[in-house]
């Protein structure tokens, strides 16, 4: 090997751990990311769900200092919006927060309503026109279209019961102070934790599954800098790293369903 060429793959080499750095997010400073309560995605007690998996995987890959807190949805959203907030995870998008937020995506799932057998109805329509019936929902919580539009129709007749958390949710449901609620695969389990499951019966809807991911600040994340962030996101799904996270909570298939969206 000539002198020359190893000049050559010696400054090459010599350039890669900068072009490296540069594919990856700004770590010259601290970033913060908020989880919330919701089934399987986080569990405060156990300090572990799908939402805590990720944001540890993704705090690996960047090499960034991520300070994680636990909060109510309804807060996270105001606290991203003002910019005192960089993230969460497994959120919804729509137009209002397409102002303030911006998205990665990593898995797509179908929202449900579980209503009291004793409310005696069998589809949304029915529902809707009993006066008689309230919904519980958590506060600031959009779903898909057909639930979105349920919900709006009921907040504005008063028969929409806001919660903050899953214990007053699910303890409103049980004491027949509401009807039904809305639920997502990650809730199933809760069905029986909340002693419920006897109670009532899952109506589904024609939607399509939504996506869910990665929650950037726009006041604090650049363009360029959630495009490196969206990246990480996507390098996890394309290696199966993001599969491997779902398949610790859900069969293969329902996490398979998932990741193809």
């Amino acid at each position: 090997m000539s002198p020359h060429f190893l000049r050559l793959a010696l400054g090459l080499l010599l350039c890669l751990p900068p072009l490296v750095q540069a594919a990856g997010p700004d770590c010259s400073r601290s970033y913060t990311l908020a989880l919330h309560e919701h089934g399987l995605l986080y569990n405060a007690s156990s300090r572990s769900g799908i939402d805590k998996d990720v944001a540890d995987e993704l705090i690996r890959r960047s090499g960034c200092h991520v300070e994680i807190s636990l909060l109510p949805r309804s807060r996270i959203w105001k606290l991203l919006e003002t910019g005192n907030l960089d993230f969460s995870l497994s959120g919804i998008t729509n137009e209002e927060r397409e102002r303030f937020a911006a998205f990665a995506w990593y898995f797509a799932d179908k929202y449900s309503l579980i209503v009291r057998k004793d409310a005696a109805v069998q589809n949304l329509a029915d529902f809707q026109t009993r006066s008689d019936l309230k919904l519980g929902g958590i506060l600031s919580f959009r779903y898909s279209d057909t639930i979105n539009q349920l919900v709006d129709a009921l907040d504005h007749q008063g028969r929409l019961i806001g919660s903050y958390d899953y214990d007053t949710l699910y303890q409103n449901l049980r004491q027949g102070r509401t009807q039904a609620i809305i639920i997502e695969p990650f809730d199933y389990s809760d069905l029986d934790k909340y002693q419920v499951s006897k109670l009532v019966h899952i109506m589904e809807t024609n939607d399509q599954p939504t996506p869910h991911g990665l929650i950037m600040s726009r006041k604090t994340i650049a363009p360029e800098q959630q495009e490196r962030w969206r990246e990480i996101i996507n390098s996890m799904r394309r290696d199966g790293s993001m599969l491997k996270i779902f398949r610790k909570y859900f069969s293969r298939e329902e996490a398979q369903q998932m990741m193809n969206f």
